[in-house]
C-alpha cells in the first residue's frame, strides 16, 4: 500500500491511497464469499456457483462495491496513520481506479487540524464584576422566600385581578372553526403572568367568579402552529373559581418556623452570605468568559468547514440523546420548533465554530507554555473521577484507553491554560 498527500486548501488534504492487486483480489474473493449464498444460477444449487460462472454472467465488477468497501475498511486507518497528520472531520471517499488484476486506488479528502496564530493571551484586560451584596439583593431573596411559603386562599366578593390564579374553561375557534389545543376544561392560569397568547389575560381581569365572556385576541405572527399565526381568534371563556396568594409577615416568627434561625436579622446576615457567595462565583466564571473570549478573538485560525461540520453533527447527536432521556424523540421536538433538521444543525453552527475556536486556542496556549500533566496529578484526576461515577478506582482505570488517557490529559491542560489566562488578566 502506498499513500500520497495532496494539500487542498483551507487545512483540507486529499490522500491518494493505493492497495496492492494481490491484495486487492483477497477483498474481491471476501466479497465473492459474502454474497455467493444470496445468487442463483441455473443449474447450480444457490450460494454453490463458482466466481468465474457468477462473473461472466453478471460481469466482472458484481462484486467491485463490496471489494472496494473492504479494501478502504481495511487500509484506510493504517494510511491515515502512516501520514502522521491529525485529522479532524470525517473522510469523504471516492474511487479512482478499479479493476481486476490490478491495484485499486482511492481518494480521502479530509480536514487537517488547523494550526493557530496565537494573539495576547496574558496581562488581559477585562471588566471587574460588581460583587458587592446590597439590602436590596437580600429583600429580593426574601421576598421569594415569603412566596415559597405562601397560602392559596379562595376569592370570595370581588372581581378576579392580577396575580389571582384562575379556574378556567375556554373553547377557542378561528373563522367559527374550533383548532386542535383550543378547548381546556379546569385550566389554572396566573393573570398577569403572560403565558397565554397576548392580549387574553388582560380581558379576563374584573370577571367574576361563575361569569362567561368571550375573548378575541390574535396569535402572534411567528406563532409556532403555523396554521394559526397571524389569525385572529375568539375563546369563550368561562371563570370557575380563582385563588391568591396570601403572603406571611417577614418577622421573628416566620424566622422561626420557616428557617433555621430564630430572629429576621440572623436570617438576612445568612442569606447575605450566600448572595455573597454566588455573585463572588458568577464574578470568577464572568472573568474567565471574558479573558479567554478576548484571548481567542486575538488568534487567527483557518478552520476547515468539515471540521465545523463535523462538530455541529456531534452536537446534534448531544441534544438527541438528551432529548431522549426525556422522552422526547427528536423528530417531534424539530416538529415543535417549526423547523427540520438542517435548519436546526444551521443554528447550531456558531455555537460549534465558537467551540473550535476556543479549544484549538487554549490547547495552543498549553504546548507554546510547555504544560504537562504529571502522572501524580492524573492519578489524582482518576480518584477524583473514580468518586464521582460511583466507581472502584480500579475498575475505572481497566476502561482507560490509551486514546482516553492522552484526552484526560489533554482536557486538564487545557484548564491549566485557562488558569493561566484568567490568573494573569488585570481587572479594570
Amino acid at each position: 500500500m502506498s499513500v500520497k498527500v495532496e494539500k487542498l486548501d483551507h487545512n483540507m488534504v486529499k490522500l491518494i491511497v493505493e492497495v496492492e492487486a494481490d491484495k486487492f483480489a483477497k477483498c474481491i474473493q471476501k466479497a465473492y464469499l459474502a454474497n455467493r449464498g444470496r445468487i442463483s444460477i441455473p443449474g447450480f444449487r444457490k450460494g454453490k456457483a463458482p466466481r468465474q460462472i457468477i462473473e461472466r454472467m453478471y460481469g466482472p465488477g458484481i462484486f467491485f462495491e463490496d471489494a472496494a468497501n473492504n479494501a478502504i475498511n481495511e487500509t484506510y486507518d493504517e494510511a491515515a496513520k502512516e501520514t502522521g497528520l491529525d485529522f479532524v472531520s470525517r473522510p469523504v471517499f471516492d474511487i479512482v481506479d478499479i479493476g481486476k488484476d490490478k491495484p485499486f486506488v482511492y481518494s480521502v479528502e479530509i480536514a487537517v487540524k488547523p494550526g493557530v496564530k496565537l494573539g495576547e493571551y496574558r496581562g488581559l484586560k477585562v471588566s471587574r464584576p460588581d460583587t458587592l451584596v446590597t439590602d436590596a439583593d437580600v429583600d429580593r431573596e426574601l421576598e421569594l422566600e415569603q412566596k415559597k411559603n405562601s397560602r392559596k386562599v379562595p376569592v370570595e366578593g370581588r372581581a378576579v385581578e392580577n396575580g389571582d390564579t384562575v379556574d378556567l374553561d375556554y373553547a377557542g375557534t378561528v373563522d367559527g372553526v374550533p383548532f386542535e389545543g383550543g378547548t381546556a376544561a379546569g385550566h389554572q392560569l396566573r393573570l398577569g403572568s403572560g403565558s397565554f397568547i397576548p392580549g387574553f389575560e388582560e380581558q379576563l381581569v374584573g370577571m367574576n367568579i361563575g361569569d362567561e365572556k368571550d375573548v378575541t385576541v390574535t396569535f402572534p405572527a411567528e406563532y409556532h402552529a403555523k396554521e394559526l399565526a397571524g389569525k385572529e381568534a375568539v375563546f369563550h371563556c368561562k371563570i370557575n373559581g380563582a385563588t391568591f396568594e396570601e403572603l406571611p409577615e417577614l418577622n421573628d416568627d416566620f424566622a422561626a418556623d420557616h428557617t433555621e434561625f430564630e430572629t429576621i436579622a440572623e436570617f438576612r446576615e445568612d442569606l447575605a452570605k450566600k448572595i455573597r457567595e454566588r455573585k463572588e462565583q458568577s464574578a470568577k466564571t464572568q472573568k474567565e468568559n471574558e479573558a479567554v473570549q478576548k484571548a481567542v478573538d486575538a488568534a487567527e485560525i483557518d478552520i476547515p468547514e468539515a471540521m465545523i461540520d463535523a462538530q455541529v453533527s456531534q452536537m446534534f447527536e448531544e441534544n438527541s440523546r438528551q432529548l431522549a432521556s426525556q422522552g422526547i424523540p427528536m423528530d417531534m421536538y424539530l416538529s415543535y420548533m417549526g423547523m427540520d433538521e438542517a435548519g436546526f444543525k444551521k443554528e447550531l453552527r456558531p455555537e460549534a465554530l465558537r467551540r473550535i475556536r476556543t479549544r484549538l486556542v487554549l490547547e495552543t496556549i498549553a504546548d507554546v507554555e510547555g504544560i504537562e500533566i504529571s502522572d501524580e496529578r492524573y492519578d489524582e484526576e482518576i480518584t477524583k473521577m473514580a468518586e464521582q461515577y460511583k466507581m472502584e478506582k480500579e475498575t475505572l482505570q481497566k476502561s482507560i484507553g490509551d486514546f482516553e488517557e492522552k484526552q484526560i490529559k489533554q482536557d486538564m491542560a487545557v484548564q491549566d491554560a485557562v488558569t493561566l489566562i484568567v490568573d494573569s488578566a488585570v481587572e479594570e
